[in-house]
């Protein structure tokens, strides 16, 4: 979308038409850009997802087997080093769960929320905390089960966009083999142009759409 926008800019102030296709690859190269960035931060949070879960079951069986919370943080924070501040506050004997609360705000590390739950509902009752972090730790392997089933279902949508993208690709080979000249229309004239900048625009927003798609099922 940014590629037709803009180019529909240039090609309105009478841009000539190799100024015109530069800005098309230039917005395009951008909007790929931050689409693959997207994807990278999809999943890296899915990543934290899955480490969040295996520290609330490391959490929970250290404390099971005996250890003090501040030993069990710190076996916590060698296997996943982004529980280090976690482990070194836990240390000076601060306040554990507001140190949980902080780390949750990293990308899909906010179900370090509900341990940070389960830590302060246990040092204010008295009730075991490798029970509590047991059960926190059920509740996040069945939400994850669930989003393994989500991710399945995605993948398909997520297919079925990427085969749509590569179509124009196909017309385009298909055109050339025909006798026509697709690529000196498109690279050379200024409709073409601007027929490129709205089929790659149109892409680019379709696969930007399913992941959009997918980022609000996560959340």
């Amino acid at each position: 979308m940014a590629a037709l926008v803009v180019t529909v800019v240039v090609l309105a102030a009478g841009a000539p038409v190799p100024s015109a296709l530069a800005v098309v690859l230039a917005a395009t190269s951008w909007a790929g850009h931050r689409l693959w960035q997207m994807r990278a931060r999809a999943r890296e949070a899915a990543r934290s997802r899955g480490r969040v879960l295996e520290c609330c079951e490391l959490l929970a069986s250290e404390l099971a087997a005996g250890q003090p919370p501040v030993s069990a943080l710190a076996a916590a924070a060698a296997d996943w080093t982004a529980l280090a501040p976690v482990a070194q506050v836990a240390a000076y004997g601060g306040d554990v769960p507001a140190a949980f609360q902080r780390a949750a705000a990293m990308p899909g590390a906010s179900d370090l929320r509900l341990v940070a739950a389960a830590w302060r509902v246990s040092h204010r009752t008295g009730l075991g905390l490798a029970d509590a972090l047991a059960r926190v730790a059920a509740t996040l392997r069945d939400t994850l089960a669930t989003e393994r089933v989500v991710r399945g279902e995605l993948a398909s949508a997520r297919a079925t966009a990427r085969l749509v993208a590569g179509l124009p690709v196909a017309a385009w080979m298909i055109g050339s083999g025909s006798g026509g000249d697709p690529v000196g229309f498109l690279l050379t004239t200024l409709p073409g142009v601007a027929c490129l900048a709205a089929g790659l625009g149109l892409v680019v927003v379709g696969l930007a759409w399913i992941e959009r798609i997918a980022a609000g099922v996560h959340q």
